[in-house]
């Protein structure tokens, strides 16, 4: 009978523990998808909250310094809390507002909603030109998504909302900047939420297979949702490993023996 305990509890340990292919990532070999290569490179149009990087420059430098001017009286008001996290571009960092408007210092509101940057410059510099600087060859303006923000929640060791200063982040750069996931962290279905003119989306990806790199949503975008969801392991409170797990049973194992002991001899 003792024999048949010690088996029960020894199996009972090594299932209920997170295993190594649980908590590995991009296991496999890759495969390639042209598919894929080519969504992955659709331009991004852009959305609410996020924040673009204007700059304009010419080698008139009057016409340059109205919008210096204008930028520096109305930092607050015209940037709508650009800058956050960084002081380099604080001056020149529009958040799109709910309306899908930025406001530009001397050219005023623009709506930029479901454009790309591609489109926004052509649009700041078709102004410019119409209105301000109508010959002038040395104009150049360049809009940038200023970073990538995202939110990341459930099992990760820094979880909230960050920036990261790159034109393109992928899921595992946004779960390494966060602390990397929690050892109950569920590698291998984890969501991605994500606003989109067509309205909300979800998506699942499993970071423990290699072939995630293809995924169309492998590169994140702004203002995505991340939820790392819990193990099973986390709500059965056996234990992480084999030995916390094995422990976990012979402590319950114990605690039942003596209670039969004890209403044995009452």
């Amino acid at each position: 009978m003792k024999k048949y305990i010690v088996l029960l509890i020894l199996i009972g340990s090594l299932s209920s523990c997170v295993s190594n292919k649980e908590l590995t990532y991009l296991q496999g070999k890759p495969t390639s998808s042209s598919e894929i290569k080519r969504i992955n490179n659709i331009p991004y149009k852009l959305q609410i909250d996020d924040i673009l990087n204007i700059t304009i420059t010419s080698k008139n430098k009057e016409i340059v310094e109205v919008f210096q001017k204008g930028n520096l009286n109305n930092s607050t008001a015209g940037s709508s809390g650009g800058g956050q996290g960084s002081n380099q571009g604080y001056f020149s960092d529009y958040s799109i507002d709910n309306y899908g408007n930025i406001r530009v210092p001397t050219l005023g509101e623009m709506n930029v909603l479901g454009y790309t940057e591609v489109e926004v410059r052509k649009k700041i510099e078709s102004k410019l030109r119409e209105e301000y600087i109508k010959s002038d060859e040395s104009l150049f303006i360049s809009v940038k998504l200023s970073g990538i923000r995202y939110t990341i929640i459930g099992e990760i060791n820094q979880p909230g909302t960050n920036i990261i200063y790159q034109n393109r982040v992928s899921i595992i750069d946004a779960v390494a900047n966060s602390g990397d996931m929690t050892d109950v962290g569920n590698r291998q279905s984890v969501e991605i939420v994500r606003r989109t003119v067509n309205g909300t989306e979800k998506f699942v990806v499993d970071l423990t297979n290699i072939d995630v790199l293809n995924s169309e949503v492998f590169y994140i975008k702004p203002n995505d949702i991340i939820n790392i969801k819990p193990l099973k392991e986390k709500s059965w409170g056996t234990g992480k490993t084999g030995l916390q797990s094995l422990s976990t049973i012979v402590s319950l194992f114990t605690l039942i023996t003596s209670t039969i002991i004890l209403a044995r001899n009452l």
